[in-house]
């Protein structure tokens, strides 16, 4: 049955589609939706997410974050037996999506009979169509993604970085847990409601960079930075092959590689925005490469660094490294 965006499915793998919200069967475990301590045990694929779950869920909720270490990759991650376990015993579960981290959604679909939230869906960033044509750069001698996307399905799956998707996914999360509580849906509604306007303020500052500055030119070593790219209103100079190729980790062409690092040491470039977690021998060569140039190199990475816990304190860190590079 489907109602108000919201599908139902069984155990078996949920088929695709444009909804938003997926929620499989009845919930597991109490009744009441308690672990042993009393919490709502919830599960996200990384910590980008769990962080997210947190933020809405406060100390009523148990976060298992199956990707937290800063040398996590989700795109090539292989589930445990454990994994399987928290997802079955998992009241909530969210997970990216897009391709990103597909061990979750098939945990999800095979283990867990909680509501499920799929961060790409809920986007609405998964039917959107990529331009490809590119444009012309002559001093670049390559061409670059009009709109910066990219992902499967023609969108950027980074969307933990998109905070209207954020905002969205807060709201969803806190919606299922007042089902699951309902005595404390209001405290939850309310925590996802002042997560959104501290994301406004923070997306506030992310605009004024390019405000400030306008034309500023970034290059990026990976997507995964898209969505602050472009809410900061910055230039992103990055050859579309050349992403493309780190992103499919595949070689990148040689004239592509001299070009970029052409760049990089130009003086032309405001930052370089680097992936940490997604580092290959041409990435490091084009940081490297920066940095001789006295290029400001900001780190953007695709969980919480270590010692972090908190969602907004992560995001803010990284957009103040962005702002205070460009503006430097």
């Amino acid at each position: 049955m489907i109602t108000n965006g919201v599908r139902r499915t069984g155990r078996a793998v949920a088929t695709a589609g444009a909804l938003a919200l997926v929620v499989t069967g009845c919930g597991s475990g109490d009744a009441g939706g308690a672990s042993d301590d009393g919490r709502i045990p919830v599960v996200a694929s990384t910590d980008a997410w769990g962080s997210v779950l947190k933020a809405v869920g406060g100390d009523t909720v148990s976060v298992t974050s199956i990707v937290e270490a800063v040398d996590g990759d989700p795109h090539s991650y292989e589930s445990t037996a454990r994994d399987g376990l928290a997802f079955s015993e998992a009241e909530l579960v969210i997970y990216n999506g897009g391709g990103y981290d597909e061990f979750a959604a098939q945990l999800a679909s095979e283990a867990s009979d909680a509501p499920v939230l799929n961060a790409v869906e809920l986007s609405g960033h998964e039917s959107e169509e990529g331009d490809h044509e590119g444009e012309t750069h002559a001093e670049e001698g390559e061409t670059r993604d009009e709109g910066h996307g990219h992902g499967h399905g023609g969108a950027n799956e980074h969307v933990w970085y998109d905070f209207a998707t954020v905002a969205t996914v807060a709201d969803a999360a806190a919606k299922e847990l007042g089902k699951i509580r309902p005595d404390e849906a209001d405290t939850f509604q309310a925590n996802a409601e002042k997560l959104t306007t501290a994301l406004g303020d923070i997306e506030a500052k992310l605009s004024a960079i390019g405000e400030d500055n306008p034309g500023a030119k970034v290059i990026a070593t990976e997507p995964v930075s898209h969505y602050l790219i472009e809410d900061a209103g910055l230039d992103d100079v990055t050859p579309d092959n050349f992403r493309d190729a780190i992103e499919n980790e595949t070689d990148v062409p040689v004239a592509v590689q001299d070009a970029v690092l052409r760049l990089a040491k130009s003086g032309s470039l405001a930052a370089v925005v680097n992936n940490p977690q997604a580092a290959t021998p041409v990435t490091e060569e084009l940081v490297e490469a920066a940095k001789r140039s006295d290029v400001p190199v900001v780190d953007v990475t695709e969980t919480l660094p270590e010692g972090e816990t908190d969602y907004l304190g992560w995001i803010e860190s990284q957009v103040d490294a962005l702002d205070a590079a460009v503006n430097r």
